[in-house]
């Protein structure tokens, strides 16, 4: 069973920091999506803010959403000390 999403924070350029639950932190670009159907949407700034924790994974204000372990799989994983806080 893939890691489940448990939060999600917007960074620059389209991409999201997610936190899941084993703990690992990766970074999402959202970017490459937009040439798909209604993930055109998401190119909306004001939309792209709506993302939000659904369940197990992400969801935005227009009804779509993305299945944890594509978001798992597609996203880049932040070595332990990018993440340390001073």
């Amino acid at each position: 069973m893939p890691p489940a999403v448990k939060q999600v924070e917007i960074l620059n350029d389209y991409r999201l920091l997610l936190t899941f639950d084993n703990g690992e932190m990766r970074i999402f670009d959202v970017q490459p999506l937009f040439s798909f159907g209604k993930f055109r949407e998401l190119a909306s700034p004001s939309l792209f803010k709506t993302v939000r924790v659904s369940f197990d994974t992400i969801s935005w204000s227009n009804g779509l959403d993305l299945d944890p372990e594509y978001l798992y799989e597609h996203s880049e994983a932040l070595s332990p000390e990018s993440v340390a806080t001073p």
